[in-house]
C-alpha cells in the first residue's frame, strides 16, 4: 500500500516532515516541519502535530489531539524545545501535549500509557510506562509521574509534583504534593489511605517470591504510615530491612521528596490512612 492511500487527502503535511511510510493520517490533520512520527502510528481527524516532536512506533492518537504546540509559560522565548513520546501510547480525543520550555528541553512520554480524553500535559512533564491518566486531568508544568501510576479522573496537578510508581490517584482529588510510590492517595486536601493492592496484585508482586516482597513493602508502610515514629527516623530505620527494591525505592522517595528545596514535600496524613486489610493496611 503506498504512503498516498495512507494520508487523507485533506491533511496538511508539510515536506519537512517526517513519516514513516506506515503511518495513517486522517482528515484535516495538520502535521508541522519538524514532526517525526514512527512506523504503524495511526493520526486521526483533526489533528496537530507541530515543533519539534517525535513520536514512536505504533501508537494510537485521536482527534483533536494537540501534541507539540508551544508551552504555555509566560518565560517561553521561542527557544527550540521538544516533545517526544515513545512507542504504544493511546492519546486520545483532545489530549494536549507542551512541548517544553527553555533550548533543549523535552517534554517526555514513554511507552504503553493511556492518556483519556481532555488530558493536559504541560511543559517538561516526564510520564513513564504504562501510565494510565483518566479524563480531563490537568499536568502543570515540571511534572513527573513514575511507571504504572494510575491517576482518576477530573483533577489538577501542581507544578513540579512527582507521583511515585505503582501510586493510586482518586479522582477529584486535589494534588499539590507528591505522591509516594505504592500508595492509594485522594480527597482535598489528599491524604495517603492505604497501599495500592489492586495494583501490586496486577503486577504480581503480592505472588513474587511467596508475597514476601508484598509483606515487607507492607511491613515498611506501617512503619512509615502507622506508627509513631517522626518521618525522619522511620527512614532511618528502614536502612536496616531487609534488601527489597520496592522498600528502597520508597525510602529514596521520600527521602528526595522531603529533602529537595523547591519542591512541595511528600503528601501529607501519615496517620490518617484508615483502612483495612483489603487496602494493604
Amino acid at each position: 500500500m503506498s504512503l498516498t492511500t495512507l494520508i487523507h487527502p485533506t491533511a496538511v503535511i508539510h515536506p519537512g516532515a517526517t513519516l514513516d511510510s506506515s503511518v495513517r493520517v486522517g482528515p484535516y490533520s495538520v502535521i508541522g516541519e519538524k514532526v517525526t512520527v514512527g512506523p504503524e502510528t495511526e493520526i486521526g481527524a483533526h489533528v496537530v502535530l507541530d515543533g519539534y516532536t517525535e513520536i514512536g512506533a505504533r501508537n494510537q492518537i485521536f482527534p483533536g489531539a494537540a501534541i507539540g504546540i508551544e508551552p504555555q509559560d509566560l518565560k517561553y522565548d521561542g527557544s527550540v524545545s521538544l516533545v517526544k513520546i515513545g512507542d504504544n501510547n493511546r492519546i486520545r480525543e483532545y489530549v494536549t501535549i507542551n512541548r517544553a520550555t527553555q533550548a533543549g528541553e523535552v517534554t517526555r512520554i514513554g511507552d504503553n500509557n493511556l492518556l483519556m480524553a481532555y488530558v493536559h500535559v504541560a511543559h517538561n512533564c516526564i510520564l513513564g510506562n504504562q501510565v494510565i491518566i483518566a479524563n480531563a486531568v490537568s499536568l502543570a508544568g515540571h511534572v513527573e509521574v513514575e511507571s504504572n501510576a494510575v491517576i482518576g479522573g477530573v483533577l489538577g496537578i501542581h507544578q513540579f509534583v512527582h507521583i511515585g510508581r505503582f501510586a493510586m490517584v482518586g479522582g477529584m482529588s486535589r494534588i499539590d504534593r507528591d505522591v509516594p510510590p505504592y500508595t492509594v492517595v485522594e480527597g482535598n486536601p489528599c491524604r495517603v489511605r492505604g497501599l495500592n493492592l489492586v495494583g501490586l496484585k496486577r503486577a504480581g508482586l503480592t505472588r513474587s517470591n511467596g508475597g514476601q516482597a508484598y509483606r515487607e513493602l507492607k511491613e515498611a508502610y506501617r512503619l512509615l504510615y502507622r506508627s509513631h515514629l517522626p518521618l525522619k527516623d522511620a527512614l532511618s530505620a528502614l536502612d536496616r530491612w531487609p534488601d527489597n527494591d520496592h522498600v528502597r525505592h520508597l525510602q529514596r522517595f521520600l527521602k528526595a521528596s522531603s529533602q529537595q528545596s523547591g519542591r512541595r514535600g511528600p503528601t501529607p496524613g501519615r496517620r490518617l490512612g484508615g483502612g483495612s486489610a483489603e487496602d494493604g493496611e
